[in-house]
């Protein structure tokens, strides 16, 4: 089943993020290589594809996984979480409709 994984940015994490999204990115890549990622990207603070000092507000994924429980594992497991750049995370059942 696919999942939607929300990570929402705490105030000042922009170097946090910078730092660790090699790592981040890796993952994100190891998704797409087992055909599991259906889309993946960051959320700009500001109405900008290239937000600059402004930051981002946080990070969307789609995927697949077996569960919620391991699609919550996933994320807990990110880099984005271990170097304290979410705030906030959220995971939930996602439903492709269209197109």
């Amino acid at each position: 089943m696919l999942y939607v994984l929300i990570g929402e940015d705490a105030p000042t994490s922009l170097d946090a993020r910078l730092a660790a999204r090699p790592a981040h990115l890796a993952r994100l890549e190891a998704l797409r290589d087992e055909g599991r990622l259906f889309v993946a990207g960051p959320m700009p603070a500001i109405d900008s594809p290239d937000p600059g000092p402004a930051g981002f507000a946080g990070s969307l994924v789609i995927a697949e996984f077996d569960s919620l429980q391991s699609a919550e594992a996933w994320l807990a497991a990110d880099p984005y979480v271990e170097a304290g750049v979410f705030a906030r995370t959220r995971v939930h059942p996602y439903k492709k409709v269209l197109p």
